[in-house]
């Protein structure tokens, strides 16, 4: 793998920053792709679990909506992992391609604006799909 150097926010000495960055497309490794997967697979559980607890407890059927949230944090995950983008590290204007934990800056302010926008469809993303669930269990007729 090739690496630039770019100098990170606040450090005077350059960081490098894999080149397989780009903005508004990619801006995580191999490592903060599987914590993203491995987010979605918590979610997908999260929503399958708190399903299984409202029927069993005969719980009304508006509160089923309540599957939005961990339905919406399964999508997010998923999406990130999918896109190999995270959406938290595109808003902050930061990446990462080493361990967990470390991050680069990005220095280039049309690259943190596609890396914002990119952010912003995949959080909407993640809210619509967590709202359809979230409908879609209240209709179920069970």
């Amino acid at each position: 793998m090739t690496h630039a150097a770019f100098a990170a926010a606040g450090s005077p000495a350059p960081t490098t920053i894999a080149v397989d960055y780009q903005p508004g497309v990619c801006n995580i490794g191999p490592a903060e792709i599987a914590r993203r997967r491995r987010a979605g697979h918590f979610g997908v559980v999260a929503t399958a679990v708190l399903f299984a607890i409202l029927v069993a407890v005969g719980a009304p059927p508006i509160a089923r909506l309540l599957l939005a949230i961990p339905a919406a944090i399964a999508a997010s995950g998923y999406l990130q992992a999918y896109l190999k983008f995270c959406a938290g590290f595109g808003a902050k204007g930061v990446t990462n391609f080493g361990d967990v934990g470390t991050t680069q800056a990005v220095a280039d302010a049309a690259a943190r604006a596609l890396d914002r926008a990119k952010a912003s469809r995949i959080s909407l993303a993640s809210f619509a799909i967590g709202a359809a669930v979230g409908v879609v269990a209240v209709v179920l007729p069970i």
